[in-house]
């Protein structure tokens, strides 16, 4: 599903973008006080561009091994950085998150936005592309002619995605314990069942969406992951008052 083109998704982006998905990555493991670059995260910086200048690099189709290409933003300023990749949902294209790219990376990460072999992938292989376009990006870093060099901290990556996507990013961080963190964003999988994930997760959801419904995928998700696990739940619900759709954040548990 396009994210553009459905209204409840389009709005739970702009919630996204307020601040939840950057706040959750510089808080559930990616990011802590002795790696932390830039200031302190608060809510009024989190609901804006970070304070890190960011330029783009391209994987094309091509050059791209275990996934479909994709767009890398990183920051221009000297040091290391964890490394994040980014899954579209169903039938989507790294266009429909592409936000997710820039604003992360000018939070202080280097954040790859794939495009999946195939739109119709399904959640366990976009796992598997997440983790390759991850690979990827450290072996960039890890050339001294390549515009990453000596920008990526390998021991730092976390995944997110939407949709499909965020049930492929539930699967990486299941399928591999050396990620620290996911953030899935209305995540859907056949699977319900989490209960090896051991990075800290946070999932949001969406109770408008009648696809990958909050009833059925998020809250499953969530309540299948061991409360041993840092993890947290976000459902953003939509209402329509005087024929103008206003939104809250209206549920936010987690264990610590």
């Amino acid at each position: 599903m396009q994210l553009a083109s459905n209204p409840v998704l389009r709005h739970f982006a702009h919630i996204a973008k307020a601040s939840v998905l950057a706040a959750a990555v510089l808080c559930a493991g990616v990011a802590n006080a002795q790696y932390q670059k830039g200031p302190d995260p608060t809510v009024a910086t989190l609901e804006r561009d970070g304070s890190f200048a960011i330029r783009t690099t391209t994987v094309s189709r091509l050059s791209a091994s275990g996934f479909g290409g994709g767009t890398i933003y990183y920051p221009t300023a000297t040091g290391s950085y964890g490394v994040i990749a980014v899954s579209p949902g169903f039938t989507a294209y790294q266009s429909s998150i592409s936000w997710i790219g820039s604003r992360l990376a000018s939070h202080g990460f280097v954040v790859i936005t794939i495009d999946t072999n195939s739109t119709s992938d399904q959640p366990d292989s976009r796992a598997r592309q997440l983790k390759a376009a991850l690979d990827k990006v450290v072996s960039n870093a890890s050339s001294r002619t390549n515009v990453l060099y000596g920008k990526v901290d390998s021991s730092r990556m976390a995944v997110a995605g939407h949709s499909m996507g965020g049930g492929g990013s539930l699967a990486a961080v299941r399928d591999y314990p050396q990620l620290k963190a996911a953030v899935p964003l209305a995540p859907w999988h056949s699977t319900k069942n989490f209960s090896t994930v051991r990075a800290p997760t946070l999932i949001i959801g969406a109770d408008g969406d009648s696809v990958a419904s909050v009833s059925t995928h998020s809250i499953p998700f969530y309540n299948s992951i061991p409360s041993s696990t840092p993890k947290g739940y976000l459902v953003s619900t939509t209402k329509t008052t005087s024929s103008r759709r206003t939104a809250a954040s209206t549920a936010w548990s987690a264990s610590t």
